[in-house]
């Protein structure tokens, strides 16, 4: 067995206190994407891990990219009859998180998924290249198949039907709009006394927020 005892990082970076905060936790968010895309030296500050209850009872993670966020929620895109996306039509309840270590940074949100409208996915999926378009629509995700070659074949059929015409979005693939109830903003520090501040959505709609111990 590989013993890591010994890896250790004294985080130092900055710091997280009520008085500099706002109110909602969508501005605070944007304040740290911004400054981790802007100063973190981040290949891609939009990935995120995406936690969800399977259908088999486990809970399953894995990484995606935000495509959107605004008051309403973070937005991303899946094909619906993959794993996660038909875990998340029978259990909306996911959790999203972001680490920026660079930033000695983490954002855990807790929310609820639902589909975004067609308009939306029609708007996004319009916008991707048309290479992206086509796996899509070739990827039966999380499904098995029998090779890497199968899926290469399946890919050259489509762009040569395909060539010279406008690619429309199918049925099964769209976004997912997660809203928040639970946002934890964690800042590393000194001592493994990390700053965590909890924002928790209330029945009125506004954010109760709370200090939590390291």
């Amino acid at each position: 067995m590989e013993d890591l005892s010994n890896y250790r990082k004294s985080y130092e970076k900055s710091q997280l206190l009520e008085n500099t905060i706002p109110e909602d936790p969508i501005n605070l968010f944007h304040k740290w994407f911004h400054e981790t895309k802007d100063f973190g030296g981040v290949d891609e500050v939009n990935a995120m891990t995406v936690a969800t209850i399977g259908l088999d009872g486990f809970p399953k993670s894995r990484v995606v990219l935000l495509k959107k966020f605004n008051e309403e929620g973070f937005i991303f895109y899946t094909n619906y009859n993959s794993e996660k996306g038909k875990a998340m039509l029978n259990n909306p309840n996911i959790c999203l998180s972001f680490f920026w270590h660079s930033m000695e940074r983490q954002v855990i949100i807790k929310g609820i998924a639902e589909k975004t409208s067609e308009t939306i996915s029609d708007n996004y999926f319009s916008s991707r290249p048309d290479g992206s378009k086509l796996g899509a629509i070739v990827s039966a995700q999380s499904e098995v198949i029998p090779s890497r070659d199968y899926l290469d074949n399946k890919l050259k059929d489509l762009e040569s039907t395909s060539e010279g015409r406008e690619i429309p979005r199918p049925e099964f693939w769209g976004g997912f709009l997660v809203k928040p109830i639970e946002v934890e903003f964690w800042q590393g520090r000194p001592n493994r006394l990390h700053d965590r501040i909890r924002y928790k959505l209330q029945a009125d709609f506004n954010w109760k927020i709370d200090r939590l111990s390291p």
